[in-house]
């Protein structure tokens, strides 16, 4: 049976304030920690250093925050498109990014081959991969060539997936009848939304 998707996007969104939530009472704490300790009449320079390291919690997270639209355009493709059950999904590896972890995986359907690598990415923040979606097989909606939503059964994780390599489908794109063109506009994934920020770190 299909996941109800009601239930889906009000999990995802539930993790989604939750890791807003707790990143932003760190930052509160990080700030005033220095204040506290003044107050007490520790005036050492050590409580100092929390100050940039509350700033930091605070830039990762507006970089973070990014998931709320990417939340948004999950419940779009969810809205625009039927649940089609993948009976093997793959991951084929995993690579640490400023906006999550994104999974290299291959959805396909018991005895059809040939299906593309696409680049999964957390759609809650949650950094680790649903290794259920390996033991049972998951659900997408959306079109393979733009991108579309993996839901995990049982635990509800949803990932936005695009193709890995862009380009590689910039063809079938084009020349995509109108009415699947209009689908994906629809949906939001008419163009590459995962870009990770240009962040030099010590340089």
């Amino acid at each position: 049976m299909a996941p109800d998707v009601a239930q889906v996007l009000k999990h995802n969104r539930t993790l989604l304030y939750r890791h807003i939530t707790t990143r932003l009472a760190l930052a509160v704490v990080l700030f005033a920690v220095p204040f506290v300790t003044h107050l007490v009449g520790y005036d050492a320079a050590l409580p100092a250093f929390c100050i940039p390291v509350g700033l930091f919690v605070l830039i990762f997270l507006v970089l973070r925050l990014r998931h709320g639209a990417r939340l948004g355009v999950c419940e779009k493709v969810l809205h625009t498109y039927p649940l089609e059950y993948r009976t093997r999904v793959s991951k084929k590896g995993s690579e640490w990014k400023y906006l999550g972890d994104v999974h290299t995986v291959r959805l396909s359907v018991r005895g059809q081959h040939g299906a593309p690598s696409l680049r999964a990415v957390n759609a809650s923040t949650v950094r680790r991969w649903p290794k259920e979606a390996e033991e049972g097989g998951a659900w997408f909606a959306g079109d393979q060539a733009f991108g579309g939503v993996l839901i995990v059964p049982g635990s509800n994780d949803m990932l936005f997936v695009q193709p890995a390599d862009w380009e590689k489908y910039e063809q079938e794109r084009d020349q995509a009848d109108p009415q699947r063109r209009a689908l994906a506009e629809q949906a939001g994934i008419s163009r590459l939304l995962e870009k990770e920020p240009n962040i030099l770190v010590g340089g």
